[in-house]
């Protein structure tokens, strides 16, 4: 079983994520969000789907896709620290993303469709990363961060949308 990373291992602004992921096998949560996140999502009506809940903020769908796209991102981060890449790798800017995407113009099922892909893409990854290369460190955003701390994050920044999505666009 993966070790929780220790706080020392990523960035301050990572710990709401990694504090939200549960005590267990990474990726059998992984296994489970990726239902979880279809299920939830799938059979939302197109109203609800481009609701935002206040001026300015996301649609639901932009929140999907921003998940989707930072998935993607960590888990190339993932390999790259994971394989002892000492090459400092960029940040990215979310607005920017979720702005270029204009995933407003696809389906719910098109955009749940990217996500099983990009989840399954990542549990693949995290469960052929080599025992020893979970302590690797990298350098991601001018910070330090080890392997396992970006499979944590992955696992928690999901949980954490999901529930913003439920707490304040769907009220449920």
């Amino acid at each position: 079983m993966l070790q929780r990373p220790l706080e020392s291992e990523y960035p301050n602004y990572y710990q709401p994520y990694i504090q939200l992921v549960p005590n267990g096998e990474i990726v059998q949560l992984l296994r489970e969000n990726l239902l979880a996140v279809v299920n939830f999502f799938h059979g939302l009506s197109e109203e609800e789907a481009n609701h935002r809940y206040a001026s300015g903020k996301w649609s639901v769908k932009e929140v999907l896709g921003h998940i989707i796209d930072t998935e993607r991102i960590m888990t190339y981060r993932l390999l790259r620290v994971g394989r002892g890449d000492q090459t400092a790798l960029a940040g990215f800017n979310e607005t920017d993303y979720v702005e270029a995407a204009q995933i407003h113009n696809l389906s719910m099922e098109a955009i749940l469709e990217d996500f099983k892909a990009t989840r399954n893409a990542a549990i693949t990854l995290i469960q052929n990363i080599p025992a020893e290369a979970w302590t690797n460190i990298g350098n991601a955003n001018g910070m330090e961060i080890t392997t396992r701390a970006i499979a944590y994050i992955i696992a928690g920044h999901e949980i954490h949308h999901r529930k913003i999505v439920e707490e304040r666009y769907l009220k449920r």
